[in-house]
């Protein structure tokens, strides 16, 4: 914990007005650092960044949401890829990551063989139990499950010739009870503490891939976190009428884990959320910015859209419905108003380890600064 204090001593000097982008990008640079291990499940990724963001709470003066502790621990079960990540096909060894990755279902083999070609893309060995998939993208995720099998998706760019033969060395480790927490802070109101306005991201992404691969998660979501933590650190510097709460979700990318666990088990009252911001991949925006839930709440996306246009912060603002697409979902369906906000237009890199902090934009995220602080004071009739 020592170590992360002297880390945020460079972001936490002087009041904040609006977030500069050195500072921002300081922020990614560590969150996406090799130290971080792509905030995952080996390397201890996931608990070296909840205990960053925890540091960063204390320094900026936010109090622990449950009273005593920023973190709200809880558990799930997940499958893992700690070790061993080879592969050779027709002789050629795979660069993990970029030219494979293994299915995040799959169990552990070491094995070799000729695949059959099932069809233009899929090929088996069932003796062995191993299944290659041929990819024009390799797209990874999380499990929570392990199957019988072990599955590699390659990178058509990789392969030369038909047929394939292989030769695999996978490790996996599957933890049942997989520790992690949500981090939640908040900044009480100095009139109507009761009344709540949030701020919402997560702070997990994929993790390690072997024990020399691991997806840095610029975007996706050291965006976010890096968004939330400015607003933190204003709102903690500039109390509020409003009570401001903050929390950092674990687990989104297994599935809404932590947002789901929170909503279960809140450390506030639900009805007392004036409304919810949950923020996730805000790291491009040359296109503008998608608010999903903005056809159910039309008249809070409407005062986000004349704060818009009359500061002229953003290109456009999108309207979408109700998705179950981050961690704003279980809050919705708990009757909580919440919008989910993420940024349009520029890099492409999704669940992949070109997700880097260097061709991260931040183009709209000062802007998007001061369109929150906007938006959260006209929520409070300020």
């Amino acid at each position: 914990m020592k170590k992360y204090f002297l880390i945020l001593f460079l972001f936490i000097a002087g009041p904040v007005v609006s977030q500069d982008l050195r500072t921002a990008r300081k922020m990614v640079n560590e969150l996406t650092s090799k130290t971080m291990w792509g905030r995952g499940y080996t390397n201890n990724g996931m608990s070296k960044a909840a205990d960053f963001i925890c540091s960063a709470f204390k320094a900026y003066g936010l109090s622990p949401m449950n009273g005593t502790d920023f973190k709200q621990p809880f558990t799930f079960p997940v499958n893992t890829f700690p070790g061993k990540m080879q592969v050779t096909v027709n002789g050629k060894k795979l660069s993990p990551g970029k030219d494979f990755i293994v299915m995040p279902k799959s169990t552990g083999k070491m094995a070799k063989g000729k695949f059959e070609q099932e069809d233009s893309v899929t090929f088996t060995n069932t003796n062995e139990r191993v299944v290659a998939i041929l990819k024009n993208k390799l797209t990874w995720s999380v499990a929570p499950l392990q199957d019988d099998f072990t599955g590699i998706e390659i990178n058509k760019k990789a392969i030369k010739d038909i047929p394939l033969n292989f030769e695999i060395d996978i490790e996996n480790s599957f933890i049942p009870e997989f520790n992690t927490a949500n981090i939640c802070g908040v900044v009480k109101g100095t009139a109507k503490p009761d009344s709540v306005l949030v701020i919402t991201a997560h702070y997990d992404h994929l993790g390690g891939m072997g024990s020399k691969t691991y997806f840095p998660g610029a975007n996706d979501n050291a965006s976010g976190i890096s968004l939330l933590l400015s607003l933190a650190k204003y709102y903690a510097a500039n109390p509020q009428p409003y009570t401001m709460a903050f929390i950092c979700f674990a687990g989104e990318e297994a599935g809404l884990i932590g947002s789901k666990y929170f909503t279960d088990h809140p450390l506030l009252p639900l009805e007392k959320i004036r409304f919810l911001i949950n923020v996730d991949m805000v790291g491009t925006g040359e296109t503008g910015i998608t608010v999903v839930n903005a056809t159910i709440y039309p008249r809070e996306f409407s005062l986000l859209n004349q704060l818009n246009d009359k500061n002229k912060y953003l290109k456009k603002i999108n309207s979408r419905g109700k998705a179950a697409n981050s961690d704003h979902y279980f809050f919705t369906e708990k009757e909580v108003p919440a919008f989910f906000i993420y940024t349009t237009g520029g890099i492409s890199a999704y669940h992949d380890v070109y997700d880097k902090p260097k061709t991260l934009p931040l183009t709209e995220y000062q802007d998007l600064f001061k369109l929150f602080v906007d938006f959260n004071a006209a929520l409070m009739n300020k």
